[in-house]
């Protein structure tokens, strides 16, 4: 009697837990949720050499606007923005913002050296698209970028975080700074990014949520 009734706290415990974390986080898309999203990245001494270099990544704020060397890589450019806006259609009902959004992602992902099908699967686990999403730790936006990292290498003013493309260029260059710390394991990087280094929920949520945005190359 004493274990069933153990089993019935547990049980009542992890499912106040998980709709605390659907109700935080809003995420849908038929993604479970842990308690690894109420983290965020840790802050760490940066040396004067990565710091400037951090900086003069996130300077940089040319608009999101895609060039190409060919038509080719245009023509294929454009079937992927079609198929991606397809699928961001139940977050987003407006064409132009879907557009306006995955072209920043697709920008700021390539310009990062970054898999762009990644990026949106972080997204998704990280605030479920919502550009004013706040995590219980103080991360901001899109790619809940913690507030530590303006002041470090931005302009000290963390209410530029719910801007879109601030927000993904913040994010995306320091998944790209993760990942170059770790010598590009990216279970590891996803850790790190999120603050659960070395624990597998948030990984290998991503990695599910990845998979939403994968795409293959329509033949010529």
């Amino acid at each position: 009697m004493m274990e069933s009734w153990r089993l019935r706290a547990e049980f009542s415990r992890l499912r106040r837990q998980w709709l605390l974390g659907v109700a935080t986080t809003g995420l849908g898309w038929n993604c479970p949720v842990f308690a690894a999203q109420a983290r965020g990245q840790a802050e760490e001494p940066l040396a004067d050499s990565v710091r400037s270099a951090l900086s003069s990544a996130i300077a940089n704020a040319a608009p999101p606007k895609p060039t190409f060397d060919g038509i080719e890589d245009r023509i294929a450019y454009l079937h992927w923005l079609g198929d991606m806006s397809e699928r961001l259609q139940k977050r987003y009902s407006d064409h132009t913002t879907r557009v306006e959004f995955l072209e920043a992602v697709w920008y700021e992902s390539k310009r990062a050296g970054l898999d762009t099908s990644l990026v949106l699967g972080l997204i998704q686990v990280e605030s479920g698209f919502r550009k004013y999403a706040v995590s219980s730790a103080g991360a901001r936006g899109y790619m809940q970028v913690m507030p530590f990292w303006v002041r470090l290498i931005g302009d000290g003013d963390p209410g530029r975080l719910f801007h879109m493309q601030t927000n993904l260029r913040f994010g995306c260059v320091i998944l790209r700074h993760y990942l170059d710390r770790e010598r590009g394991d990216l279970f590891m990087t996803l850790g790190r990014y999120n603050g659960s280094r070395g624990r597998a929920e948030y990984p290998n949520l991503v990695f599910g949520a990845q998979r939403n945005w994968g795409y293959k190359a329509r033949s010529a």
